[in-house]
């Protein structure tokens, strides 16, 4: 039994997919302009004035948008051999929640304010240009991430309990004074300065205070650096290691495979 799909699903796929054809090309550049004027709307929409004026015209947009962004994404699963692999993707995720908001909000009175999501969907112009470089860097930032995520989160815990100290002893110090009425205040605080935001809602007056909030300031420096410093070095890694195209699987729709890849490493298509 011949399992290749017919040549409407192939031509389908070729140009929702890919952008080497000039109707894939147009196709995508077309989709790019509407997603950035439905983006628009909704933002238009958030301003009373225009609201007020013009909210019956942003519904109607909003609405011809969304339909039109639902006939997409159901042509996506059609031309595909394994939907269900596209739904699950990031890409496939990014598109569903496109499209959700709208018919949410029919229950949920103001959801439609999450349609900005589609603007995530922007990040095909790296794809559609053929900016293949950015591509490989946002790949390489996401498996960075991934590998750095034990490590920061081992950070993050040892920076919380830092600042429940630091608070504690700033409470400790000040006496419950001058804006440091209480341990939760003060850790707030503690945040707020470890991380160089500086509200200057609260001060210390004392010395030792001074000189508690002077460490804190110092540690600011270092702990900012500290996650920086470890995803860089892991994606430096990935870089060396790994070398990628930007073909899209025929059959699962995900991208990610090496540049002389031959098959889809996650569902073995042949490319």
């Amino acid at each position: 039994m011949n399992s290749r799909k017919p040549n409407w699903r192939a031509r389908l796929h070729e140009i929702i997919f890919e952008s080497t054809t000039a109707e894939g090309r147009l196709f995508d550049i077309l989709l790019l302009a509407a997603i950035l004027l439905s983006t628009l709307v909704v933002m238009l929409d958030s301003v009373a004035s225009l609201h007020q004026q013009y909210g019956t015209v942003f519904l109607y947009i909003e609405w011809t948008f969304t339909v039109l962004f639902s006939i997409e994404y159901l042509l996506r699963l059609i031309c595909i051999q394994q939907p269900w692999k596209y739904m699950r993707s990031f890409t496939g995720i990014i598109d569903l929640l496109a499209i959700i908001p709208t018919y949410l909000s029919i229950f949920i009175a103001g959801s439609q304010s999450l349609m900005v999501l589609r603007a995530l969907r922007l990040l095909r112009v790296f794809r559609i240009f053929k900016l293949v470089h950015f591509l490989s860097e946002m790949r390489f930032l996401g498996m960075a991430l991934r590998s750095s995520l034990k490590k920061i989160t081992v950070f993050l815990v040892v920076v919380f309990i830092l600042v429940i100290i630091l608070g504690a002893v700033m409470y400790l110090v000040e006496k419950g004074e001058n804006g440091f009425y209480s341990i939760p205040e003060c850790i707030y605080w503690a945040i707020v300065t470890i991380t160089s935001v500086g509200y200057g809602d609260n001060v210390p007056v004392t010395l030792v205070g001074k000189m508690v909030a002077s460490i804190i300031m110092l540690l600011g420096y270092g702990i900012i650096a500290v996650p920086t410093g470890i995803i860089a070095s892991d994606m430096a890694q990935k870089l060396k290691n790994n070398k990628m195209g930007h073909e899209t699987c025929p059959s699962c729709g995900k991208e990610g495979h090496d540049a002389d890849a031959r098959h889809c490493k996650f569902c073995g298509s042949r490319l």
